[in-house]
């Protein structure tokens, strides 16, 4: 917890998923062999987990905020709290967890507590979800996707000894075009940096950008890999980037708003009749 609260206090008080884990992997010396190990029954990547896990906590006990998608935000209590021990980061977060729990026991229905235990756990399904289709099935859900998001001319080429190309699709911009490659990875743990060079390998001369698509995460070095000065750029889209994507363009995934009302007594209205 307390690396994540540094984190965010060196990047300004705010920092994107990314952001934060390059920062903490940074602080706490993690290898590339760590952050590859991954549960034995869930296939997650245990470090990411464990860093969503420490955010998602602290917000809990008011160290930080969500600030939007993948976006989180130190609070004037998460600066104060830079100072604390670790221990006094945990018992606040626990002690002010089951307060809220014991308060929304209090007031909720089943109901609500059944449509708020969905809202937390649907990144967590749909992953689970799109881990288990078959590979071919995961590429034509990209080629959906790319679709969707105003590509045209998206193949999906399903060759072996392609160099891990996937697809092929143009990106129209106004009066330009980009023809793009893209590679679709269909895993549990973290993409290395080697599978991003490997892939730019395979798409020199043939493309002007290239796009990889994951269900897991990517390591630093893959991230610095994607961006490296002089080499063309490649767009990297994690799992849960992939989530919230699937759910802006509603592709498997439904939304359903749910209003609630507050009401109150005004007493002055009454005193004036």
């Amino acid at each position: 917890m307390l690396p994540t609260l540094r984190a965010l206090d060196d990047l300004g008080g705010s920092g994107s998923v990314d952001e934060i884990q390059d920062r903490v992997i940074g602080y706490t010396g993690l290898t590339s062999e760590q952050l590859e190990l991954t549960y034995p029954t869930s296939g997650a990547a245990i470090a990411a987990d464990r860093m969503s896990w420490a955010r998602s906590w602290m917000k809990h006990g008011g160290f930080v905020a969500s600030g939007g998608r993948a976006v989180w935000l130190l609070t004037d209590l998460g600066r104060e709290a830079l100072s604390w021990s670790p221990s006094q980061i945990r018992a606040r977060c626990q002690a002010e967890f089951k307060a809220k729990q014991a308060e929304k026991a209090a007031s909720q229905t089943e109901i609500e507590v059944a449509e708020e235990a969905i809202e937390t756990d649907w990144t967590d399904t749909l992953l689970t979800r799109l881990k288990n289709i078959e590979p071919s099935a995961f590429e034509r859900l990209a080629q959906r996707i790319l679709r969707e998001s105003g590509f045209v001319k998206v193949e999906v080429t399903g060759k072996s000894g392609d160099g891990g190309i996937d697809g092929t699709g143009v990106l129209r911009m106004n009066l330009i075009s980009f023809q793009v490659l893209f590679q679709c990875k269909r895993y549990s743990g973290s993409v290395g940096s080697g599978a991003v060079r490997d892939f730019r390998g395979a798409m020199q001369g043939r493309a002007d950008k290239g796009l990889v698509i994951t269900t897991g995460t990517f390591t630093p070095d893959a991230r610095k890999e994607a961006t490296r000065d002089g080499a063309p750029a490649i767009d990297l889209i994690d799992g849960e980037a992939l989530c919230y994507l699937l759910k802006d363009l509603k592709l498997g995934v439904d939304v359903r708003e749910i209003r609630t009302e507050e009401v109150t007594v005004n007493e002055g209205f009454f005193d004036k009749i």
